[in-house]
Parts: C-alpha cells; structure tokens; sequence
C-alpha cells in the first residue's frame, strides 16, 4: 500500500479523533490499529509526529504573529507545493474570517510538514480543518469548512 503521512492523518481523523476525541486511546494503542489497518510504522510515526507538532504550535497566539493587514509573500518551496489554487484557497479563508494570520501560516507550516509534492486544494482543505480541529475557539470555523468540504450537492452560484 502506498500511502503518505495525509493519508495516514485522515485515517486517523475520520476514524479515532472526529467523532469522539475523549475516546481516543495511548499512542500505542492508535499505532497498533493503524498497522492492522494497513499503514507502515514509518508513515504513522510521521503523523503523530505531524500532530505533536501542531499541538506544541497551539494556540497559534505569538508575538511575532502577522498582523491583519499584512501580505504573505510565498518562499520559492512554498510556491513549489502550493499552486495558485491553493494559495488562493488560504487568501479566501482569511479575507473572510475562517483563519486569521497565525492560524494561515499553522496551516501552511504543516502542509508543508507533509513532505509531499503535489499538494491540492482538497488536501490543503483537510490541513485546515485538522489545524482548525485543534485550535481552541475555532469551532464555528470548523463546522462551516465541514460543511463546504461534505456538500455532496454543492450551491448553485447565481
């Protein structure tokens, strides 16, 4: 099975962290299933390490955090993994309040934490909503991306 560390985390969040996150068990525990259920040791050692990491950058409250009105300016990798969708996806999420800057450059530090090189817009919409998951006060955020994410219908523009 070729699998990648996303594939590994929305194992994890689909199954153990959405719906009932008090009912998760020890780390062993949650590695041991992701091995029955057919991951590599390697690739779940990578996710938890993905998600100690975002859990040591909450909340996403620094003093040296952008400030509302500043521009992001993507470094060449950045611009490399995240195409103009992408990219355009974060612009959006911001300019209408779903992340603010801190939260945007959580979600930028940990896809590029994914290591992969061909990152789209449905991959980048799973980074925010696991990184809006673990963000205190961020729920109104996650139910509407859940949402945009889960409309099998989708909305009519007019």
């Amino acid at each position: 099975m070729k699998e990648n560390i996303l594939d590994v985390l929305l194992y994890l969040f689909e199954h153990y962290f959405y719906d009932d996150p008090d009912a998760v068990s020890d780390r062993d525990s949650l590695q041991s299933g992701l091995i029955d259920a057919g991951f590599s040791p390697a690739e779940t050692t990578k996710a938890f390490d993905w998600l100690d990491e975002l859990a040591r950058q909450r909340p996403a409250a620094h003093p040296d955090a952008p400030v509302d009105n500043a521009v992001r300016v993507y470094a060449d990798e950045e611009l490399a993994r995240l195409d103009a969708d992408s990219r355009g996806f974060l612009m959006y999420l911001e300019r209408t309040g779903i992340l603010n800057p801190a939260q945007r450059e959580l979600v930028v530090d940990r896809a590029m934490a994914l290591n992969q090189e061909d990152l789209d817009v449905d991959d980048l919409k799973w980074v925010v909503l696991m990184v809006l998951f673990n963000q205190p006060g961020s729920e109104a955020a996650c139910a509407w991306l859940e949402c945009q994410m889960f409309d099998d219908e989708g909305e009519a523009l007019h």
